[in-house]
């Protein structure tokens, strides 16, 4: 492999998004996210919405998007 096509795949792996997504229109902020996930993905902003921090760890088990009642979480992975 080229330096030109590591430093390629370098770029490409530090774009990748968090593996899950909360939609902020829609969360009504019930903390429910933030207290089932057992890799503690998630954290909350200053106005008290979850948000993902700690995304390498998430593990993809679908808890949070599964008993969001607003259905506010959706997975980004494929």
């Amino acid at each position: 492999m080229a330096d030109t096509e590591k430093v390629e795949v370098k770029k490409k792996w530090k774009k990748r998004s968090d593996p899950v997504v909360i939609y902020k229109k829609w969360c009504k902020a019930c903390f429910i996210c933030v207290e089932m996930c057992p890799q503690k993905v998630f954290d909350t902003d200053r106005d008290g919405y979850p948000v993902v921090t700690r995304g390498l760890d998430c593990t993809q088990c679908s808890i949070c998007w599964l008993h969001c009642p607003e259905f506010a979480i959706t997975s980004s992975e494929k």
